[in-house]
């Protein structure tokens, strides 16, 4: 009755303690936490090893028992709150931690003589120990934490919607697979009788009960606010524990256009050049269209920038539907937009009809007009054989869409076409 009293305590000391941590980690620091979690992962799995409670049923370390499931808990609690990029952050940093503590006590091995102390001397051996425990520790601590994000999420589909079930179903299932995991290697290492084994899981169940409701009370008191959005299938958690998740969420937000989403001007200055040296490599066509919203400084001075901003969002979501999966849109400033396309002039010209009657074609609450676009296009190579002299034939001929009335598309090559009848029609006087 005293041992269960005395884990009790522990427990509850934990649980305070991490809990006022967890609560203050945007104002400290979410390392606080982090390194809090690791100061105590040494103790953790010294108790876990030597340190039990004989109960009558069975042998109960106050190691395994309370902290490390306290630990596992928040972890979990850590990813409610946060998201699993920060969960998994602080388990690499044990599982390289400890493998650079066995490495170093292997070096010590090198140097056979250490002096002599009253009263102490050291244990290797008991070092070496200590770190497979920990790398065997900390590799099942990575283990459980994938499942206990996946069975977290998939509960809260296959079984129960409630917060309390859903913790405590994902800590009792993952603890029972890592006490018979972490057993086997306690007992090959150190010799632990099986009564640990089963008294070890009674005990954990226990303490996946009281952590449960711990958190679920500090969700309901402390920390209101919805959580953010769980992903929603198994791939989708398995990248959040992986770096992969982060980076490609970086790749994609890299050089788009913040309010449209389309590429911003310095991918289209990146990848201009290059579509045109592919296309002059296999003989491909290519062409160029600039589009601009008509009269779009009316708008905004009329309805104000918020408004002209959400017109901008709007057509560039016309001009994405409208185009095709392989053209490529760029918003090259304000209310222009470039749109790359593998066609010839007569496809391109096709194309960019069918993108402008889209956009004439959408509706704008609370506008007094339609909102329509002139687009100017330029062939390559036809029409210019570099980057820049296409896009300077493009904007010409947007520049005479619009002076011809607007709502319109323009081939560059049109203009010349004029140009060369109006000159064959002059004659000297």
């Amino acid at each position: 009755m005293y041992g269960s009293f005395i884990l009790l305590v522990q427990a509850a000391v934990y649980l305070v303690a991490m809990a006022g941590i967890f609560r203050v980690r945007r104002t400290i620091g979410i390392g606080v936490f982090y390194c809090i979690l690791g100061a105590m992962h040494f103790l953790e799995t010294y108790l876990a090893a030597v340190f039990f409670i004989e109960l009558p049923f069975g042998l109960i370390s106050p190691g395994s028992t309370v902290m490390f499931t306290g630990k596992l808990a928040f972890f979990l609690l850590l990813y409610i709150k946060e998201d699993a990029e920060s969960m998994r952050q602080p388990v690499y940093g044990l599982l390289y931690g400890n493998v650079l503590m066995v490495v170093l006590a292997l070096i010590l091995r090198f140097y056979g003589d250490p002096a002599t102390l009253p009263g102490y001397n050291p244990d290797l051996r008991f070092l070496d120990q200590m770190g497979l425990l920990m790398l065997w520790g900390t590799f099942l601590l990575y283990i459980d934490l994938l499942a206990i994000v996946i069975l977290y999420e998939r509960l809260g589909v296959w079984v129960t919607r409630t917060l309390l079930g859903r913790i405590f179903l994902s800590l009792a299932l993952v603890l029972s697979f890592d006490q018979l995991s972490f057993f086997m290697g306690l007992h090959l290492i150190s010799g632990v009788p099986v009564s640990a084994l089963w008294g070890g899981w009674i005990a954990k169940m226990g303490a996946s009960a009281f952590f449960s409701l711990a958190l679920g009370l500090y969700l309901r008191v402390c920390e209101r606010s919805e959580p953010r959005d769980p992903p929603q299938a198994v791939a989708d958690i398995f990248d959040r524990l992986t770096y992969r998740h982060r980076y490609e969420q970086l790749v994609a937000r890299f050089g788009k256009d913040p309010l449209t989403g389309a590429e911003d001007r310095g991918q289209l200055e990146a990848k201009g050049p290059a579509m045109l040296q592919a296309a002059l490599a296999i003989g491909r066509p290519a062409s160029l269209m600039m589009i601009d919203i008509d009269h779009f400084k009316a708008i905004n001075d009329r309805h104000g920038h918020p408004e002209g901003d959400r017109v901008i969002q709007a057509v560039a979501g016309t001009i994405g539907r409208a185009k095709r999966a392989e053209d490529q849109l760029f918003r090259y400033g304000g209310e222009e937009f470039v749109l790359l396309c593998a066609e010839a002039q007569p496809g391109a010209l096709i194309l960019a009809e069918r993108i402008r009657r889209a956009v004439e074609d959408e509706r704008h609450e609370g506008l007094e007009r339609q909102v329509t676009v002139s687009i100017g296009i330029a062939a390559f190579p036809i029409d210019g054989r570099d980057f820049g002299t296409l896009l300077r034939q493009a904007d010409a001929a947007l520049y005479v869409a619009k002076a011809r009335g607007r709502n319109r598309s323009l081939c560059a090559g049109e203009l010349r076409s004029a140009e060369r009848t109006a000159s064959g029609r002059v004659r000297p006087s």
